[in-house]
């Protein structure tokens, strides 16, 4: 049963599964579901990221919740139904997931490659999409579906065509099924951060190019700055902001 709304620890007796959630916005997503009091599944890459996940994991028992660890290549065939039933098979349930992972690919549209565009678009639409009907078949009632996409959906920037489109795709499928699970309660949005100053946007950068971005974007934002939208849109009694996308970004790009 879900504590009231009001109780700092709102998500007990809930589980949720967390994509990509060794480092970064997905490390900050799982610390804070914890501290609501959720259980998280902690998905993370490959063994390069392993001690990364272990420290995640660290952080979510710290906050007081419990955590699982599992290793999976989000651009093989099937992972949808595979975390769905670690989760409910370590958890007992699944009521919260939140699709985090994603490539980045950065390039013209003329030099990019068909490996380019399948690997990109299964970790960043395929897995998502089979994590996506994987909860809709198994999530609780009043549960609740988070899909991080990129502000770029709201503009036009040169080189990231594919990772743009790739994510696309998150939104118009969380309109759909928002309406098909609303009558069970489930919501389903995208949140569309801008650059974070993390990582996994300098992964993809030169030092130019960083630079350039942080002054067109007027600045690069924290993993803090997006943390309290996911912990609005998991609340209990936040299933009528349903089917939307949600851009946060500092005012960069709005729609």
């Amino acid at each position: 049963m879900n504590k009231s709304v009001d109780h700092p620890r709102f998500l007990a007796g809930q589980a949720a599964v967390v994509t990509g959630a060794a480092r970064n916005l997905g490390r900050g997503i799982a610390t804070m579901l914890a501290a609501r009091g959720a259980s998280v599944l902690i998905h993370y890459h490959s063994d390069a990221s392993r001690a990364d996940a272990e420290e995640t994991a660290r952080l979510v028992r710290a906050a007081g919740g419990e955590a699982e660890l599992v290793q999976l290549d989000l651009a093989s065939q099937q992972v949808g139904d595979a975390l769905v039933e670690r989760c409910n098979a370590r958890f007992g349930r699944l009521d919260i997931l939140i699709n985090n992972a994603g490539i980045i690919v950065k390039k013209p549209v003329a030099e990019l490659s068909d490996q380019d565009f399948e690997q990109c678009m299964a970790v960043n639409a395929r897995a998502p999409f089979q994590l996506m009907r994987a909860a809709a078949r198994a999530m609780q009632p009043g549960g609740r579906i988070v899909n991080v996409a990129t502000s770029i959906l709201g503009c036009s920037f040169p080189f990231y065509s594919l990772y743009a489109a790739s994510k696309a795709t998150l939104e118009h499928m969380s309109r759909a099924l928002a309406k098909e699970l609303a009558a069970r309660n489930i919501s389903a949005n995208t949140i569309a951060p801008g650059a974070l100053d993390t990582p996994f946007f300098y992964g993809g950068e030169t030092p130019e190019s960083a630079e350039a971005i942080r002054h067109f974007t007027g600045g690069l934002g924290q993993v803090s700055d997006v943390v309290p939208l996911v912990e609005f849109l998991v609340r209990p009694d936040a299933g009528w902001m349903s089917g939307q996308l949600l851009f946060v970004n500092g005012a960069f790009v709005a729609r």
